[in-house]
């Protein structure tokens, strides 16, 4: 933006510039040519009385010299005969005698002017005046010179005023990008001191003004989150209750053990709600970890398999025996594959047999679930934020989230087995 408004300073006054140095140079060409033949006419004028009293050689040759201009007067006497040294051409010379008129001349040399003395007897005595070519201009080109200095100071001036202008809205722009760029990052307090144009003032007030707003609305959402997580508690008693009733049962232990898993979850969410957004930006440190892909997800189907054992559910599992690290923490890794493999159990038949199957693939890691379910019949609509048939629309979401983040996709086609295939790779950590 400097160098733009800079380059319009620099136009537009090189324009006024050049439009007033070219007519003032032309005027002070020809004011130092009129002064110069002004005085030229008038030495001429001053011999003019002396010729009409006598036209004696030697009379007219001291009065030329007592004018002071032996070299740049000269006169035709009515004989034919020069006083001084002529420079006008003949012609001229013929045409003021014989036409009796006033005559000026450019010449190689200079300029001259030709002034008839009409005397008795039908006499014709010529003045002829002398201006050397040099004198013709001197003066000009020092003029010349300094206009252009003047000229020059003007542009180089306002160039610089622009600059400075410029710098002030650079300045400011880069204040106000360096602010929306922190505020992005999760800097909630980052604020503006409003600089520049009153424009770009009023756009660091509005920044300032959104900024306050977005902090105000994250802290509602966060208590909301918090206060939701916690009213779960509340059920969760219960179900602590239900399982010491069943105490010494098998299934009261698994529902002791889902439930302390829960409890544990619900801390993290509270805690993550209450903790400032600055503390944990994107890319973070939890961006610097790594996680075993195949081992969480062993892990996790071990825990799965005992609900499909009761639902009769056959499972398959296949991993690769090469190392698998991504780029993500054990606990959100987990919740990516239970979300793919609770879909499975959520949207299909008690029955229906499902393979879990991780593979590596060049610089990815990919699982890929199958089931032998109904199968999903508009893919784009699944991977929908809200839209789910059935449930709250955000497992599938999370999850192709989570592999944007490791630099992956996630992609939904027909399986062989009958249904829905749920493949999901993610950038390998040593790739």
């Amino acid at each position: 933006m400097r160098r733009a408004l800079a380059g319009i300073a620099l136009a537009v006054t090189s324009m006024v510039a050049l439009s007033f140095l070219i007519p003032l140079a032309l005027l002070v060409r020809e004011q130092a040519r009129d002064r110069v033949t002004t005085a030229a006419e008038q030495r001429a004028g001053a011999l003019s009385p002396v010729l009409a009293l006598t036209t004696d050689r030697a009379d007219v040759q001291q009065a030329v010299t007592e004018i002071g201009a032996r070299d740049r007067l000269a006169v035709r006497l009515p004989d034919g005969s020069f006083v001084g040294t002529s420079h006008a051409p003949a012609k001229a010379l013929d045409r003021a005698v014989r036409r009796r008129e006033t005559l000026s001349a450019n010449t190689p040399e200079g300029w001259v002017h030709l002034q008839p003395v009409v005397l008795p007897k039908d006499r014709v005595a010529v003045v002829e005046a002398y201006v050397p070519g040099a004198d013709l201009t001197r003066g000009v080109w020092e003029s010349w010179g300094v206009m252009s200095l003047l000229a020059l100071g003007l542009v180089a001036g306002s160039v610089l005023v622009a600059d400075r202008l410029g710098a002030r809205v650079v300045r400011s722009s880069r204040g106000l990008k360096s602010a929306s760029l922190a505020l992005g990052s999760g800097d909630l307090d980052v604020r503006v001191e409003p600089d520049g144009p009153p424009e770009l003032q009023e756009a660091g007030l509005a920044f300032n003004t959104m900024a306050d707003r977005v902090a105000e609305l994250l802290a509602v959402e966060r208590e909301m989150v918090a206060d939701l997580s916690h009213r779960l508690r509340t059920p969760l008693t219960a179900l602590y209750l239900e399982a010491d009733l069943m105490s010494g049962t098998p299934g009261a232990r698994r529902i002791s053990a889902a439930v302390a898993q829960l409890e544990s979850e619900l801390d993290s969410i509270i805690a993550a709600a209450r903790t400032p957004l600055a503390a944990h930006p994107p890319g973070g440190a939890a961006a610097a970890r790594t996680a075993e892909l195949t081992e969480v997800v062993a892990l996790r189907l071990d825990f799965w398999t005992v609900l499909a054992a009761q639902q009769d559910r056959v499972c398959e599992r296949s991993f690769t025996p090469r190392p698998t690290p991504v780029r993500f923490v054990d606990d959100d890794l987990a919740a990516v594959v239970d979300a793919l493999i609770g879909n499975v159990f959520r949207h299909t038949p008690q029955g229906t047999a499902f393979t879990v199957r991780v593979e590596r693939t060049g610089g990815h890691a990919v699982l890929t679930v199958d089931d032998a379910g109904p199968g999903v019949d508009d893919p784009e609509a699944a991977l929908t934020r809200g839209v789910s048939a059935g449930g709250t629309g955000l497992g599938l979401d999370i999850v192709a989230r989570a592999a944007r983040t490791c630099d992956g996709d996630l992609r939904i086609t027909r399986s062989p087995l009958g249904g829905a295939r749920v493949q999901v790779s993610f950038a390998l950590a040593d790739a």
